[in-house]
């Protein structure tokens, strides 16, 4: 893709979040249904290491209140990489995670799933409360009907990746 193919592209997803921001609202679209497009822009936005490969897995551990709509994310094309949506079951091992969202069943092993990270490129989400404090990485949150997220800067430095400044400037607070 040429660089003004690349522009583009980013300047739609920059659009399409936007919309999503601004137009969350429960009564217009079911909250994980705006959260997985959430997720999505949230890869996008990413800027990974060299050495991650072809295929971004989106891991989900807990229980899973996607369903379908993150299923609509599996074979999603982000740059020259490839999105693969897992579930995890179980006590699960977190290597191969590029995403892992952190569903509210299994935030009780916040610690352990962040340990297991380590430094290791992987974007944290939750939407947990506190979860941007306790060292997830992205924390989304719905108030007054409309989805909104945290950043912890520390947790995405710390896993060796950078978020672009467009996604930033979304976020409703940054964490050091």
């Amino acid at each position: 893709m040429t660089p003004s193919g690349r522009c583009l592209r980013l300047a739609l997803n920059l659009a399409v979040l936007l919309l999503s921001i601004t137009s969350a609202r429960g009564e217009d679209l079911p909250e994980y249904r705006l959260k997985a497009a959430f997720l999505y822009n949230f890869v996008v936005f990413t800027e990974w290491p060299a050495d991650v490969g072809a295929q971004l897995n989106l891991c989900v551990v807990g229980q899973d209140p996607f369903g379908a709509d993150l299923d609509a994310l599996n074979g999603k094309t982000v740059g020259h990489r490839s999105i693969v949506v897992q579930r995890l079951v179980g006590r699960p091992s977190i290597s191969g995670c590029q995403v892992l969202f952190i569903a509210r069943s299994a935030i009780g092993g916040l610690s352990q799933l962040l340990a297991g990270a380590g430094n290791n490129p992987v974007l944290t989400v939750a939407d947990s409360p506190n979860a941007a404090n306790d060292g997830v990485a992205i924390n989304m949150a719905v108030q007054d009907a409309k989805v909104f997220f945290q950043v912890n800067l520390k947790a995405v430095r710390g896993a060796r990746l950078n978020l672009s400044s467009k996604l930033l400037r979304l976020a409703r607070e940054i964490h050091e």
